[in-house]
């Protein structure tokens, strides 16, 4: 990573409370939500400082591949209600139709614990996923009654089909780790002190590569989801609109 990137990444990592870690190594830059006793949940700072982050490193021709994890025990509650009452926490959440995040550069979501409703969209963001066996998925945007807005209908599907997206979606019901890599949702699952070797370990083989057909690759395959999901993001975006909780803004023209 260039210096002048550096003290940019530094920059950013420096806000208050510190709620994102960052490592980088050898093409392989780790990011891991850190706020443990909020179960990671995705307060407006940390939406955007992960957006950020996300972005700068995609940015970055020294990073390669880049893993995505949470501070045990959960990888990610979702978005702190609590903020849901204050506008200008959730502003950024008033205009949906796009994931947390969006990066060229190859994630894997290293999944260590729960990965609840807005977590599992945060999840589904990543490329791909390798979970801990304490890994748990669930969403429970209609229990808390209206609909998801980052493509969580769109990603879930094209994971793990139509039938058992459904049933994720409508009933709430969490899967374990072994059901999720029996649908298809995660790619492994590992013993949960092993997680992060493996994931990194599997950064390393894509760090190893040639970085311009990695690139190519890449960009093939995400132009490809696009051309299959593009409908589908919209109708998710509308139907966001039409149940989104009352203390959200509106969302721009």
């Amino acid at each position: 990573m260039t210096s002048s990137a550096s003290r940019g990444m530094n920059r950013l990592l420096l806000m208050p409370e510190n709620h994102l870690h960052w490592t980088s190594s050898e093409g392989v830059s780790v990011v891991t939500l850190n706020r443990p006793e909020s179960r990671n949940a995705l307060s407006f700072d940390l939406r955007t400082l992960l957006r950020q982050t996300i972005n700068q490193l995609d940015r970055e021709s020294d990073v390669r591949a880049i893993v995505l994890t949470g501070a045990d025990p959960a990888f990610c509650a979702g978005v702190d209600l609590r903020e849901l009452d204050h506008p200008d926490r959730t502003v950024d959440l008033a205009a949906p139709g796009e994931p947390f995040f969006v990066s060229t550069t190859p994630v894997i979501g290293a999944i260590n614990g729960a990965a609840y409703t807005g977590g599992l969209e945060l999840a589904l963001a990543c490329h791909f996923r390798i979970a801990s066996e304490r890994a748990l998925f669930a969403d429970t945007h209609a229990r808390m009654g209206f609909a998801p807005g980052r493509g969580l209908t769109v990603m879930l599907t094209d994971a793990v089909g139509s039938a058992r997206a459904r049933q994720i979606v409508l009933t709430g019901e969490p899967i374990n780790a072994g059901t999720a890599l029996a649908w298809g949702l995660v790619n492994e699952v590992v013993p949960h002190e092993q997680l992060l070797l493996r994931a990194c370990g599997l950064a390393q083989r894509m760090a190893s590569n040639d970085v311009h057909a990695m690139r190519c690759m890449s960009e093939t395959l995400d132009s490809q989801a696009a051309a299959r999901q593009s409908p589908g993001w919209q109708i998710e975006a509308d139907a966001f609109m039409g149940t989104r909780p009352t203390a959200l803004p509106a969302a721009p023209d």
